[in-house]
């Protein structure tokens, strides 16, 4: 035993001591290097049956100890991998002193192992606690909110996009009653690159589903019977999703039918990019929409290659007019299609007006021969508008290519990764403000705006615009004119060390009055791994990538973005209790590592691209393509240290934090993906949107666990937690149903074809007197 342990001390030493000379060699910490030939020289000792193996091992591991504290003090996540590891080949090596020493020392041997023993067990305790909880023990101050509608009729319940629901009758009191009312099988689970990322709406009885392929599901919203399903038969070669469909109630007119037939319609958008209409109590075709009951979104726009273009989120409906925008195959070629943002007549599928931001003198159909100007940023999230106002709030994508901006066209540098405030009536911009500029990060806006209005200290209630976005930044504008609110402040940021410093800008603004969350600078400290080896394999990763903070230059060494191009926030957007006066956000901390490829290599590779985000974006027609990688450890975990998702709330009144916690537990994966079935609650990357309700609770189910989780809205406590068969990427929903009960509905596709695929729906409810 005494020969096998040395031997292992060896092997674990040269692990330590070859990529530690690297790390010593990169600038990095000279400690893996130092312990591993310290290890090393210990392991020798013990096959030689030698006590001096013991006294190397002690001085290396006190060693660890002292520099552990030092470089990360005594937070728990960080201590992990320095000392955990560790503490195991200690109790091993104490163990076998006896045997080093003649037998002598057994009892002191005994009682150092177990000392060492407690520790783990402390470690592992601190582990299965939530780490760097901010908690909320104070009251707050709570104002009564009408339920004006049972319904949710639109993707964030109104078009003000809050996802608040002004329901009390599940409360923190009675939410751990809740039972599942129903489940629902669409029949159309996704695979591949496919998700089932739908927020249903309910409607006068019915639920409205849409499916990954855009089957349209009408759901009893009390049994959980199938009423009418509708198939478009759409099919895209990736990115098969549906984030939800619109309801319309057309302005009577003349020639209206009088049966009654499509007074009411669900409005959809699908994969191959058709704009289509259905009767919402039968699901039949609005047949005098557009040509048969669809509108065909690619005319105009020239070349649209599969997959190319179509919208994943849901049109929205102001007044007569449909407003949507479309979801562009990031990173493919210079000349993409349009990101034209297009309004249409809700009863017949006439174009209203166009918004081309490459040519704004085409307002509605481009001249005979021309077509909508590629390339330019698109509108893949959820607009929100305001119906007194007149306005309607696009955020808007980035211009094509993403990680090289000096092949765009020029006008892209005024409106990427922008809010833009455009006149429903006619089109034209009333205001912009853009969050980041000459955006080669892709952070283009995600989420959709949320409305709400402010109280200022000076007493005057402003009506508010709260955008979160990919850079954990969170802007509140004035949303008459996009003046902000909360202050904010164009602040340096680098510009050398990559290949194009002339187009990067030497600014970029800051929210400066609201929370950042989760987007701490990186250092070589904060890498992270479930051991030291994966640790150390980090380290190394971060050294060589390129890394100067925020807006780190794109460069062909690699760069590293941070916060990453998943986030910070993402397209589940936020909530905001109106009770309360609360932003509650997930967060994703997962950073990318992104290297540019000049194009004659870029063109040899021959790489299959794997999807929009990783693998490599070819960018054809720009000098570079990109490789696009998340910045993980060898055993498939984020390389920075946890949390890596958390829930916060904001209190909007004082613009702090309020609480937060993280949440998503290892129990469905863990290293290499393994399920571990450990319900540790480390934090794991979040999808999806919350939702609050009146009554203080907030609902979110996009975790890598399979859970719909309900915490408190005012401490963040969880007070509930409801098995789900398989992962869910939804934000839920919530609704008073004919029968007078409440229901949170969540659709729950799964996450991933190795984790499990399904078609389903679920409510929850009370259960009935």
């Amino acid at each position: 035993m005494t020969k096998l342990f040395g031997a292992i001390l060896v092997l674990v030493g040269a692990l330590m001591f070859v990529p530690g000379i690297w790390l010593i060699a990169l600038g990095g910490s000279w400690y893996y290097s130092l312990a591993g030939a310290g290890l090393a020289a210990a392991g020798f000792y013990y096959w030689k049956k030698q006590l001096l193996g013991a006294w190397i091992f002690g001085a290396v591991f006190a060693g660890t100890a002292l520099w552990a504290v030092w470089e990360v003090g005594f937070e728990l996540w960080p201590l992990v991998p320095r000392l955990v590891a560790p503490m195991v080949l200690a109790i091993l090596a104490v163990l076998l002193v006896p045997s080093l020493n003649e037998g002598r020392g057994r009892t002191a041997s005994l009682a150092a192992a177990g000392v060492l023993a407690l520790g783990i067990a402390g470690f592992f305790w601190g582990m299965a606690t939530p780490q760097n909880v901010i908690a909320n023990t104070d009251p707050v101050p709570t104002r009564a909110i009408a339920a004006e509608s049972p319904n949710w009729t639109h993707y964030g319940r109104t078009p003000t996009g809050t996802r608040f629901a002004p329901f009390d009758q599940i409360t923190p009191e009675n939410v751990g009653e809740l039972e599942v009312a129903w489940t629902f099988n669409h029949g159309d689970a996704p695979s591949g690159t496919g998700q089932d990322q739908n927020t249903p709406l309910y409607v006068d009885g019915l639920v409205y589903h849409c499916s990954p392929n855009n089957i349209v599901s009408a759901i009893d919203a009390v049994t959980g019977a199938q009423v009418w399903q509708y198939d478009p038969e759409a099919s895209s070669p990736l990115w098969q999703r549906c984030r939800g469909v619109t309801y319309y109630e057309p302005t009577p007119r003349e020639g209206a039918p009088a049966d009654g037939t499509c007074a009411a319609r669900i409005v959809l958008s699908s994969v191959d990019a058709r704009l289509i209409q259905l009767d919402a109590r039968t699901g039949a075709l609005c047949t005098t929409f557009g040509d048969g009951g669809a509108v065909d979104l690619t005319r105009n726009m020239g070349e649209v290659r599969p997959g190319f273009y179509f919208p994943t989120s849901a049109p929205t409906v102001m007044g007569d007019r449909i407003i949507l925008g479309g979801w562009v195959w990031d990173g493919m070629a210079v000349d993409e299609p349009s990101g034209v943002v297009r309004a249409f007549d809700g009863r017949t599928g006439e174009i209203a007006w166009a918004w081309d931001i490459g040519n704004p003198a085409i307002d509605t159909v481009p001249p005979e021969g021309e077509t909508y100007t590629r390339g330019t940023p698109n509108v893949w999230s959820t607009p929100a508008f305001d119906a007194a106002l007149g306005l309607v709030y696009l955020p808007t994508g980035n211009a094509q290519p993403d990680f090289y901006g000096s092949s765009r066209i020029e006008a892209a540098n005024d409106w990427n990764s922008s809010i833009v405030a455009l006149d429903v009536e006619t089109g034209k911009v009333v205001w912009s403000f853009q969050t980041t500029y000459r955006d080669i990060w892709d952070y283009d806006v995600p989420a959709q705006p949320m409305l709400y209005d402010i109280t200022t200290e000076t007493g005057e209630v402003v009506p508010a615009l709260i955008q979160v976005t990919k850079r954990s930044q969170t802007f509140v504008l004035d949303r008459r004119d996009g003046t902000p609110i909360a202050e904010v402040r164009d602040l340096p940021v680098p510009t050398t060390g990559g290949v194009e410093p002339d187009y990067l800008s030497p600014v970029q603004p800051y929210s400066v009055d609201m929370p950042v969350i989760g987007a701490e600078p990186l250092t070589e400290a904060r890498m992270w791994g479930a051991t030291p080896l994966d640790h150390l394999y980090c380290r190394i990763r971060f050294r060589q990538a390129y890394y100067v903070g925020d807006f780190t230059p794109m460069s062909e060494q690699g760069t590293l973005i941070w916060p990453g191009y998943f986030g910070g926030m993402n397209w589940g957007t936020g909530t905001i209790d109106e009770a309360r006066g609360l932003l509650i956000v997930n967060d994703t901390r997962v950073a990318h590592l992104l290297q540019l490829i000049p194009r004659q290599e870029a063109d040899a590779l021959g790489v299959e691209v794997v999807g929009p985000h990783d693998g490599l974006a070819p960018q054809d027609g720009a000098p570079f393509g990109a490789m696009r990688s998340n910045f993980f450890s060898f055993v498939g975990v984020p390389c920075q240290e946890p949390p890596y998702g958390t829930m916060t709330a904001i209190d909007l009144a004082d613009r702090s934090i309020l609480w937060q916690r993280p949440v998503g537990t290892i129990e469905e994966t863990g290293p290499f993906g393994i399920r571990t079935g450990w319900r540790m609650p480390v934090g794991l990357p979040l999808v999806g949107g919350p939702i609050s309700t009146a009554s203080g609770l907030t609902f979110y189910s996009g975790t890598q666990d399979y859970y719909l989780r309900a915490f408190s809205s005012e401490t963040g406590e969880e007070l509930w937690r409801g098995a789900l068969p398989l992962g869910s990427q939804s934000t839920p929903m919530s609704y008073i149903g004919p029968d007078g009960r409440q229901y949170v509905v969540v659709t729950v596709g799964g996450l991933n074809d190795i984790m499990g695929r399904g078609d389903i729906v679920m409510a929850f409810a009370l259960p009935e007197e």
